[in-house]
């Protein structure tokens, strides 16, 4: 029986005297609405309910269990209305968001000659902003103003933080003026609230500037403080000052690492995640159930795959599993990984789902290439009457795709808009270009993207850029291209891929053109980036750089495969570079490329037969993925190749996407 039931039971059978502290003091630990009615019954029988502190107390307590009509009831009935029972009321109401309610009681309150205060005020204005009546609260601080009231440090902070929900810059400017002269932008609530504003607001600079200005370094001010950079993408500044803050030995709590982790997976800067992940625990901060989905697609995204496991014990341990938020980003993060099945394992573990959870494991089965499973699995959702979302859509079309189910495909695009009232998007037509692309219907996909309502953006001309490559479609690549420089003018990518469409085609004169156009315009090509995790550590290899401390045993590694390669007949194909070179020069250039330099680093660290799990930025290029087929032949290993686009799963020579790709 639990606390409240067993003190209604006493209630009910034990008489006690009537007594003005007893009541209130039990009123004031009362924890839900039925044990308090009892208090009330057993005050108005012992006919205490007519004492103004009791009064006060029934009233505070029903406001604060949620019960305003209760509330209202005590305060109708209160022989003497103070200004505190009317303050109280009408924050009670503004907390409801009921702010014709709360009006109503002030104009009430006056015309019974009680005139508000500054608490009054800062009531109403907290409650509108606490319940999502952001304009509201904003509007009562300028009554509030306007009538003679000058606004205090609650008052002020409160509307700041409704300001920026409105994203009124301009108002929060002005109430940052009051805050100068009234004397209390040092109020470390004030400057907190101050730097919020700013954030939602887009104004980073200023964030910067309140901080320093205040001289203010408390965890409710670095908490604001990366929230605000990290909503404006300034990671680098949200990490100089997040560890000014752990320097200075401020107390830190979950809330505050959970944020910086978040900006940093955010904004792309996964292996901070990780380490700042590590360094939380290490200073003795516990995770909680909002760190784990927070950290969990760094790990993905780096395929920190020994971490994510430690993620899922810890969350185990926990009882995390339960929320099905930790469980989709286990879901996503083994897939990301490339254990799909373990994705699956852990899908069908969840105690309950909601469309996240089949997005991310319909997603994980397409980005393997498994579409069969993605397509059952989403059959199956909808057997379960579990709405599937456009999300949804996405990635039952992508997994269409990457398998080439071109008719399937057709099929589930049309029943988006006509089973489901689902209008298509612009993610939803590049699936469809790019399905439609690799099947070689390349007018087909161009008489599409001519048909959508809206304007097609990069991604869709990036769909029809990359199909032409594959089937050497040169005036349609240069349709898509011109159009690729208009929307992405900066964008290497973009060039390089018009470059390698007409090197293909020994269109030296274009690639010449393709190159002196970058070159005019200060454009280089991306380079490929790779990630391996081994023993517990990931390891990040650069194209063409040699800085990795074990290059020199890698390069050798490399030479041994490369040799083994001529000698047994592999020959690299030389069509994937930008330049018109020499054969022998586009050897050593696809040579360094990040993806190889991972797998070799991965060879010579590992036990002969471990598989090989590597992450790429690029698309991987064609002679890569001959050679992966040729090293897991050779050397006996799996090897798995995440790269923009999918999992490459290389296995006895032979690659899951069946060179459909």
């Amino acid at each position: 029986m639990s606390h409240s039931s067993t003190l209604l039971h006493f209630l009910r059978h034990v008489s006690f005297p009537p007594d003005p502290h007893l009541l209130p003091s039990a009123l004031k630990s009362c924890p839900a609405r039925p044990l308090a009615r009892a208090l009330h019954a057993a005050a108005a029988v012992s006919g205490l309910a007519e004492d103004p502190f009791v009064a006060s107390s029934l009233l505070h307590t029903y406001l604060r269990l949620g019960a305003p009509g209760d509330a209202r009831s005590v305060f109708d009935r209160m022989p003497e209305k103070s200004v505190v029972g009317w303050s109280a009321l009408i924050a009670g109401y503004s907390a409801r968001g009921d702010a014709e309610a709360a009006w109503g009681l002030l104009d009430r309150m006056r015309s019974a000659g009680i005139e508000p205060n500054v608490i009054t005020w800062n009531g109403m204005v907290s409650g509108l902003n606490r319940s999502g009546r952001s304009l509201e609260a904003v509007t009562s601080l300028a009554r509030m103003h306007s009538e003679g009231f000058l606004p205090d440090a609650t008052g002020v902070s409160c509307a700041l933080s409704a300001v920026g929900d409105i994203k009124q810059v301009s108002v929060g400017e002005q109430v940052h003026g009051y805050v100068v002269k009234a004397g209390c932008r040092l109020d470390a609530c004030v400057a907190t609230a101050l730097i919020d504003m700013y954030g939602k607001c887009g104004r980073a600079d200023e964030i910067s500037a309140v901080f320093r200005e205040s001289t203010h370094m408390d965890v409710a001010s670095c908490n604001a403080l990366v929230a605000g950079l990290s909503r404006n993408s300034r990671v680098s500044e949200a990490l100089l000052l997040f560890t000014e803050f752990v320097s200075r030995g401020v107390e830190l709590n979950v809330v505050s690492w959970t944020s910086i982790v978040a900006c940093c997976v955010q904004n792309g800067r996964d292996l901070e995640a990780v380490d700042l992940f590590r360094k939380m625990q290490s200073e003795g901060i516990e995770p909680n159930a909002v760190t784990i989905p927070c950290v969990l697609p760094a790990f993905a995204n780096v395929a920190a795959l020994m971490h994510g496991r430690a993620a899922h014990c810890f969350s185990l341990r926990q009882g995390f599993l339960h929320d099905v938020y930790v469980g989709s980003a286990l879901v996503d993060m083994y897939a990301k990984c490339g254990k799909v099945q373990d994705a699956r394992t852990v899908f069908d573990a969840m105690p309950s789902k909601n469309v996240v959870s089949w997005n991310a494991m319909i997603g994980g089965y397409a980005m393997h290439g498994e579409a069969a499973n993605a397509v059952q699995l989403f059959r199956l959702m909808q057997n379960l009457k579990q709405k599937p979302d456009l999300v949804t859509f996405t990635c039952v079309l992508g997994a269409c795709g990457q398998a080439g189910l071109t008719e399937e495909g057709r099929r589930y695009f049309n029943e988006m808009q006509k089973g489901h009232g689902i209008s298509p998007r612009v993610e939803h037509y590049a699936c469809m270009v790019t399905l439609l692309g690799r099947a070689g219907k390349l007018d087909e996909a161009y008489d599409l993207i001519n048909e959508m309502p809206s304007e097609p953006d990069a991604c869709i001309w990036g769909s029809l850029l990359g199909s032409c490559r594959v089937y050497g479609n040169v005036p349609l690549a240069e349709v898509a291209a011109e159009k690729l420089f208009e929307l992405e003018p900066e964008n290497a990518g973009n060039y390089v891929l018009l470059s390698n469409i007409y090197a293909s085609k020994k269109m030296w004169d274009g690639v010449n053109r393709v190159r002196d156009e970058m070159k005019n315009m200060g454009l280089k090509k991306e380079k490929g980036c790779s990630w391996i995790e081994i023993k517990n550590k990931v390891h990040t290899l650069l194209a063409g750089d040699n800085s990795h401390p074990m290059m020199t045993a890698i390069t050798e590694k490399l030479n041994q495969l490369a040799i083994e390669m001529s000698r047994l007949g592999f020959a690299p194909s030389t069509d994937f570079v930008l330049h018109d070179v020499e054969e022998q020069e586009k050897d050593n250039i696809l040579a360094v490329h990040s993806e190889k330099l991972a797998v070799a680093l991965g060879l010579i660290s590992t036990s002969p037969g471990t598989p090989l799990r590597v992450i790429k930025n690029l698309r991987i290029c064609g002679d890569c993925h001959e050679a992966m087929k040729f090293i897991s032949c050779f050397e006996g290993r799996e090897i798995s190749v995440r790269d923009t686009n999918r999992f490459h799963h290389f296995k006895d020579g032979k690659c899951s996407c069946g060179d459909y790709w």
